[in-house]
């Protein structure tokens, strides 16, 4: 046999053996830090310098309260802005990666009917949930800032937007549309999955090649869009809310995340013993320098005497941006796959929570913030506070919900 020929075969073998594997614990514990990540970002960002304390009714444009349900017009910190900059750039890119780490192994050990249904209901119903019972009450908070009172005016503003704002449950249904999408590739083209098993394998010893092709895609998928529609845009259809020009960028993470897994998360890039794993402390560094620039350059394009344009600052920013996230979670996965070799009793339950944790912790955020306004302390404290509350609210929350086996089976 020819190595052309063996080289399918090799790839079929490694992604049937990656259906078969089980739970890995430093890619568990990763999803489960990146959760912890959201909640301590949404914790801070009412102590983001900049922004509005001045609220307007719940219908009147911009509607800041969307990514600002509470701001505390008392207490904002630069210190917050680095923190929420730095998870801004690459957090939700890599839990996309993450999440597409397990798809083709299921879709190869499950069939795609079985993986769709087990896609809806493990994305699909949580999703509703969030958007009926967790998004109204978590901007309930900002109804109230505003001097709205009752229950039945806040219905009727919330009626009347023309979309259902669902907070950061956007993450959840956006991750469903892109497993439809695998999904209809596998009915399609099922021996896709080998070619993405033998670029993994190559990951292992040449992670690099594996960043530049993952940051060039990711530059080809957002400088475009982010010129078109600049950074901060939003499309809202219904319930269904993505960051506009982030949302190739996002699936190219994905499905980077998809051959990454293809031969399964311990194998390939993401083997422990593999040149990412054994040089992580280059990643880290790397990142260390490739963030301080990209925080030069933001201070730079910001600035009354920036000699670029918007447009041509948005185009730069966006090959900046592009790669600082790769950077980020390169070094982020790098730490986690090296560093991480063993459970822990506390770690496992948050690994087994992280989901719940994510579906419902909005509401805890706004409401803590809130009752925190009238009370005279700084805003790195703040922080700290609604965090720890809202940790231990959602954690628990979780955790008790999912005795029932019926939410068990779906969280």
């Amino acid at each position: 046999m020819t190595p052309a020929s063996s080289a399918p075969n090799l790839a079929s073998q490694l992604v049937a053996q990656a259906a078969s594997r089980g739970y890995n614990v430093a890619i568990g514990y990763l999803r489960g830090f990146l959760v912890i990540l959201v909640l301590a970002h949404h914790s801070a960002v009412a102590y983001f310098p900049g922004v509005p304390s001045s609220r307007a009714p719940l219908l009147k444009a911009p509607m800041l309260w969307r990514a600002f349900p509470v701001v505390d017009p008392r207490a904002h910190s630069a210190l917050l802005t680095l923190f929420v900059a730095f998870n801004d750039t690459f957090f939700m890119a890599l839990m996309f990666f993450v999440s597409g780490l397990f798809v083709w192994p299921s879709l190869t050990r499950k069939g795609n009917a079985p993986f769709l249904r087990d896609r809806f209901k493990r994305l699909g119903i949580p999703f509703m949930f969030a958007a009926v019972i967790v998004a109204p009450l978590a901007y309930y908070p900002s109804y109230l800032m505003v001097g709205g009172r009752g229950v039945a005016g806040y219905v009727h503003d919330w009626l009347s937007f023309g979309d259902w704002p669902t907070g950061p449950a956007w993450f959840i249904w956006l991750l469903l549309a892109f497993d439809l999408v695998v999904g209809a590739i596998f009915a399609f083209a099922p021996g896709f999955g080998d070619a993405l098993s033998r670029l993994a394998v190559n990951a292992r010893e040449h992670p690099v090649r594996f960043f530049a092709m993952l940051v060039v895609a990711s530059m080809a998928a957002y400088v475009p869009m982010v010129r078109v529609f600049g950074p901060a845009a939003w499309t809202s259809i219904g319930p269904f809310q993505f960051q506009t020009a982030r949302l190739f960028h996002y699936a190219v993470y994905f499905f980077a995340g998809i051959g990454a897994g293809a031969c399964g998360s311990d194998r390939g890039l993401l083997a422990p013993d593999g040149k990412l794993a054994l040089h992580w402390g280059r990643w880290t560094l790397a990142m260390l320098v490739i963030f301080v620039a990209s925080i030069a350059f933001s201070l730079m394009a910001i600035s009354q005497r920036s000699p670029l344009s918007p447009g041509t600052a948005n185009v730069m920013g966006g090959f900046v941006f592009a790669l600082t996230c790769g950077a980020i979670s390169f070094a982020v996965l790098a730490l986690f796959v090296r560093l991480i070799t063993r459970s822990n009793p506390i770690f496992d339950s948050l690994s087994d929570n992280e989901y719940g944790m994510y579906l419902i912790h909005y509401m805890f955020v706004s409401w803590l913030q809130m009752a925190l306004l009238a009370i005279a302390l700084g805003p790195i404290t703040k922080t700290i506070a609604v965090f720890s509350g809202v940790l231990l609210l959602s954690w628990g929350t979780s955790a008790g919900r999912r005795r029932a086996s019926a939410i068990r089976r779906i969280v």
